[in-house]
């Protein structure tokens, strides 16, 4: 992976032409197969894990396509739910790299070629996540069945603008004349409303999930699936996804659409590390990706919803080109104290620094550490009965603290041993 990230000078460089002229070299364009695009700033992952698991509950090969990883490059390329052999990876990347004559490529648009190079051969539909937006994301050469955003707020400013209008004017990009549309966003901003010229299914106003019971039930005008069991993923905007996710599989080609028995056997095992998930112990831990000031917002309401007779100590770090401050200050009233870490890397922000983006008691502020594993030790260290740990922020904070617990998912685990940037760079 180091000499794939090394074919570039810069870590990116929107834009289509590079990565559409490799593609055609390599006979990918238009897609080999049919293509379920989906973006957003909050809400991918989850989505995508829910339409992947539904599929595969159907009975259909369907490849995912998800950034970043967590503990190895292969999570990222996967068939009915299963990261790619790296033999089958190496093969592609060396098609990619035949094809690309010296073309530069970034790391992103390398792995997306790849991705797909792997899926023309072994899927019958891929859902490929958006990594940077949209209107100049690798993904968007290919023209999809269903396009698919999930949330428009701040992150990625540098690169997509100021505001959420100038946000999802970059997210409208990978919807098409006459193709079906879905927006999990209840209060989408106009730029994207007018960027769905074939119109587009809003969540609220078109469709809902209805809790009842225990259940819920999916709402469409006059349509009503259910009842249904709810998600694995924690939180009420799991439930929402969930009905995003719903909403988009109802408007895929006939063949494809997963049934209600198909939702009812997915939606209790679809799951994403990282996303409210929790490790039981004497003190639990709670582990989540969230880094960006609407992702903690939720993550804060999920703690509110689930309190502890203790405290809430949470490990936290973070790249410096997010909205810290922000982040913090949604979190502020679910946190009692804070540890503070750095990260080996350049984007990240080192322990002090990050002390300096908290903008809250320096009395609930520990001291900062030089990595996650040791701030999770001194957590560790001051914790006591009632109390639970909470790790977040990067994803590079998340896979620290899963792998120092022994704790990595089963699947990600038998994906190989191809290992790579896992640091969240859009790509």
């Amino acid at each position: 992976m180091a000499a794939i990230e090394a074919l570039h000078p810069g870590d990116i460089e929107l834009g289509l032409e590079r990565v559409g002229a490799v593609a055609g070299r390599m006979g990918l364009s238009p897609a080999p197969l049919p293509v379920v695009l989906v973006g957003g700033t909050n809400g991918k992952g989850s989505v995508l894990a829910f339409l992947e698991e539904a599929l595969i509950a159907a009975g259909h090969r369907v490849a995912g396509y998800t950034s970043p990883h967590l503990f190895r490059f292969s999570e990222r390329i996967r068939v009915e739910g299963r990261p790619v052999p790296d033999n089958v990876l190496i093969s592609a990347f060396e098609a990619v790299e035949a094809a690309r004559e010296g073309t530069p490529l970034t790391y992103f648009e390398f792995a997306t070629l790849a991705a797909m190079a792997v899926f023309a051969e072994r899927a019958d539909l891929a859902l490929l996540e958006v990594g940077l937006g949209g209107r100049l994301d690798a993904v968007n050469i290919w023209d999809p069945e269903v396009s698919v955003i999930t949330s428009v707020d701040l992150d990625h400013q540098d690169f997509l603008g100021r505001d959420r209008e100038s946000i999802g004017a970059e997210k409208a990009g990978i919807l098409r004349p006459d193709v079906p549309a879905v927006c999990g966003d209840g209060d989408p901003p106009q730029s994207l409303l007018a960027g769905s010229n074939s119109g587009m299914m809003v969540q609220g106003r078109d469709f809902r999930g209805e809790p009842t019971n225990g259940q819920w039930y999916w709402v469409g005008g006059s349509e009503r699936l259910g009842p249904l069991p709810r998600p694995r993923l924690a939180g009420d905007y799991q439930l929402r996804n969930a009905a995003t996710a719903i909403t988009t599989g109802r408007q895929l080609p006939v063949g494809f659409q997963p049934s209600v028995e198909a939702w009812r056997q997915s939606l209790p095992t679809a799951s994403v590390p990282g996303r409210g998930q929790v490790i039981e112990g004497p003190v639990p831990v709670w582990l989540d990706v969230a880094h960006n000031p609407s992702a903690a917002g939720e993550l804060a309401r999920l703690l509110e919803q689930q309190p502890v007779t203790g405290r809430t100590l949470a490990v936290f770090g973070a790249m410096r080109d997010k909205l810290v401050s922000e982040v913090v200050g949604a979190m502020a009233g679910a946190v009692d104290r804070w540890y503070p870490c750095g990260i080996a890397m350049d984007r990240a922000l080192s322990g002090p620094e990050l002390v300096e983006c908290l903008h809250v008691d320096r009395a609930r502020v520990a001291a900062p550490a030089t990595g996650p594993v040791a701030a999770l030790e001194a957590a560790r260290a001051n914790a006591g009965e009632g109390d639970r740990i909470l790790a977040f922020g990067s994803f590079m904070v998340v896979a620290a603290v899963l792998e120092s617990m022994d704790a990595v998912p089963a699947v990600q685990a038998k994906g190989g041993n191809t290992l790579g940037a896992s640091d969240e760079r859009p790509r």
